[in-house]
């Protein structure tokens, strides 16, 4: 492995390549990236960089996001089957149907979508920005939020929104076990319990704390102190540890699970040896036909501003 991760820097160096890595993806990976972060920080980094190579350690719509913002660059990712269930479960043409039927709303679009879907919407958000977006609307306009069911159910609680929902949701954060978390509250009283607002309201009502990947990290960080309890896909227990090393974090399981913790089949399909693979023959790269990069590119850059003009 030792070899592998250095022969992956030396690709890096002599490609001028970029290495971003979402907080789920294995430890080996976040490791060896230049950038680590949630949706929101690789969004805003692949708008600013220059490198000509992007090499995308995520998801599929993680690259996509990457390529609509830096057309001009080759955007690659380890594993072009790395998909996302959340995105699966918004297939564009019966979104554009959905939309269709709502004229009078204003489409608002998770960042976990295709090219094509963010292409029928007004504005992206993502689990960071999400509140903070919604609110920017004046309190009687319409809405339409996809794809994710339960981010969308949570805005609509804590902003007093009735938001139209569409029916999607992430398979990861569906799994995690009411009856599992409450055993282990009592196994561990003095835990904080940290949970991604994508899980559904029961395991959000057992939560201390609700926030994105980034904030729960932010938020264990600031109290290194406490133990936690973790309601999100397990890939940021390895940054949580790293920076917090004398701190007890524990996945919380789902309700089926061999290895007591939740992780993203899709996420743990990129590997070291893909990544360099993937580096040393520049394939597979992400292509967006240029037409739904025009429009998909639009309601990301909406985004951007929005969270710059908020400070997020």
């Amino acid at each position: 492995m030792k070899d592998l991760i250095e022969a992956i820097k030396q690709l890096k160096e002599e490609k001028h390549a970029l290495i971003m890595a979402h907080y789920y993806q294995q430890g080996a990976i976040q490791d060896i990236a230049d950038y680590v972060g949630d949706s929101l920080a690789l969004a805003q980094w692949a708008a600013k960089t220059e490198a000509p190579i992007i090499v995308m350690c995520g998801v599929h719509f993680m690259g996509e996001t990457a390529k609509v913002l830096c057309p001009d660059k080759k955007v690659l990712v380890p594993d072009m089957a790395a998909g996302c269930s959340l995105a699966d479960s918004c297939p564009a043409d019966e979104f554009a149907r959905f939309v269709a039927e709502h004229p009078d709303h204003t489409v608002i679009s998770y960042v976990n979508t295709t090219a094509a879907v963010k292409a029928v919407t007004d504005v992206v958000v993502t689990s960071t920005n999400a509140r903070q977006i919604v609110e920017s609307f004046p309190k009687d306009e319409k809405i339409i939020f996809g794809p994710d069911r339960n981010l969308g159910s949570y805005i609509n609680a804590i902003t007093g929104r009735e938001m139209l929902l569409w029916n999607g949701a992430c398979h990861v954060h569906e799994q995690f076990s009411v009856e599992k978390i409450i055993e282990l509250k009592k196994q561990y009283p003095e835990a904080i319990v940290l949970a991604h607002p994508e899980c559904k309201s029961v395991v959000l009502k057992l939560a201390d704390v609700v926030g994105s990947t980034a904030a729960l990290l932010k938020y264990a960080v600031a109290h290194p102190e406490k133990s936690y309890i973790v309601a999100t896909e397990s890939g940021i227990l390895h940054e949580m540890q790293k920076k917090c090393p004398n701190t007890q974090f524990i996945p919380a399981p789902p309700n089926d699970s061999t290895c007591g913790c939740n992780e993203c089949n899709f996420m743990r399909l990129n590997t070291l040896q893909k990544l360099y693979d993937c580096l040393k023959n520049e394939s597979p790269e992400i292509h967006v036909d240029p037409a739904v990069a025009e429009k998909a590119v639009k309601p990301i850059q909406r985004m951007l501003e929005i969270s710059a003009k908020l400070g997020l």
